[in-house]
């Protein structure tokens, strides 16, 4: 008797390319990492260093309302940002903007002097000094080890995120001592990016 075997479900992938489909994952996900931490010193540290630091005097500040339409619930959500603009003075005096934009933290009187620093032609932000600048270079440096470290799992392992069979092949394949070196990896990312931000808010 004749059997018809019918073709595989285009999911029953064999081990082997599970592996190689993890291992692309991993890819991705360490090149995510390396790009994180390169923005982390980009938009911290370097911005702030090479960022001229001056003084913006409020002429007026306005409140922007934008309308956000959710799909899930089908509502409207309204974001509010605050602007102030005025004249912006270098602390060396080399560079003066009459018609500088600011997005504020508050709404401000006209005359109130807020400390600047500009980062572009016309591009400013409020001076948080460098404890803001790091702590902003750490927020991206801390979140970059949780790609890192799911990266280099699924590369070492070739775990593509498949399950539970997954997962024990990708056990038998780490090894315990490399697990927990990437566990304390991501948990370090994890509670540093929470403390991070929680010192970029204070600053």
């Amino acid at each position: 008797m004749t059997q018809v075997q019918g073709n595989a479900a285009p999911n029953d992938a064999s081990p082997g390319e599970r592996t190689n489909l993890g291992r692309l994952i991993g890819a991705g996900l360490i090149l995510v990492g390396l790009v994180l931490l390169a923005l982390g010193a980009f938009l911290g540290p370097y911005t702030y260093a090479t960022a001229t630091p001056g003084k913006l005097t409020v002429e007026t500040c306005t409140v922007d309302y934008k309308y956000r339409s959710s799909t899930s619930s089908g509502s409207r959500k309204k974001t509010k940002t605050r602007y102030c603009y005025g004249t912006f003075t270098a602390n060396d005096g080399k560079t003066k903007d009459l018609n500088a934009e600011l997005k504020s933290d508050a709404l401000h009187t006209r005359g109130y002097v807020i400390e600047t620093i500009k980062t572009g032609d016309t591009s400013y932000k409020e001076d948080h000094g460098w404890v803001g600048a790091i702590a902003t270079g750490f927020v991206w440096w801390f979140g970059a080890l949780i790609p890192l470290a799911l990266g280099l799992f699924c590369a070492r392992t070739g775990f593509s995120f498949g399950g539970a069979a997954d997962m024990n092949r990708a056990s038998r394949s780490g090894g315990p001592g490399f697990e927990n070196a990437l566990i304390v990896m991501f948990a370090v990312g994890l509670l540093g990016f929470l403390i991070s931000m929680f010192v970029l808010f204070l600053a």
